[in-house]
């Protein structure tokens, strides 16, 4: 067996079904989804969504991110812990009252030295707490990347 026969060999080994790529079926994942699952972090929105069972979320969701929040709590001048505080009271008061959406106003962080703290409380308040659902910036009117909504669960 000469060189050229084993390479004709391996070609046709190596073929593609008629000179094309083979389909490889992916299912795409979303950033967010893979670095959760890499990590080993429980989604407990998603958990909680399936046990609820949601089968109309979409439109759902799409209405209470365009709904105006229903409160608004400034955190202007507060410390840490008073944020911390005023937002556990807030959050309490919003679930009580049967509110969906809630807006917090901290400020960029222009006055902080290093990282704005405010935001920074807010962001770890809501990973903490038990019915503060999804978040985001806030729109423009409502101060822009100074403020953060939230939907509660």
């Amino acid at each position: 067996m000469d060189f050229g026969d084993i390479l004709d060999q391996w070609d046709r080994g190596a073929a593609k079904p008629n000179g094309k790529k083979a389909a490889v079926k992916q299912s795409r994942v979303d950033p967010l989804t893979a670095w959760l699952r890499i990590n080993g972090v429980v989604d407990k929105d998603a958990e909680i969504a399936e046990a609820a069972g949601e089968s109309n979320r979409g439109g759902q969701r799409r209405r209470l991110l365009a709904k105006k929040p229903d409160a608004s709590l400034d955190l202007h001048g507060l410390t840490r812990d008073e944020a911390w505080l005023a937002l556990d009271n807030f959050f309490r008061t919003g679930q009580q009252q049967g509110f969906d959406k809630l807006l917090i106003v901290h400020g960029k962080g222009n006055h902080s030295e290093g990282d704005a703290v405010l935001k920074r409380t807010v962001r770890n308040f809501i990973e903490h707490c038990a019915f503060a659902g999804e978040s985001g910036q806030g729109s423009a009117s409502e101060g822009g990347s100074g403020a953060t909504w939230v939907l509660l669960k």
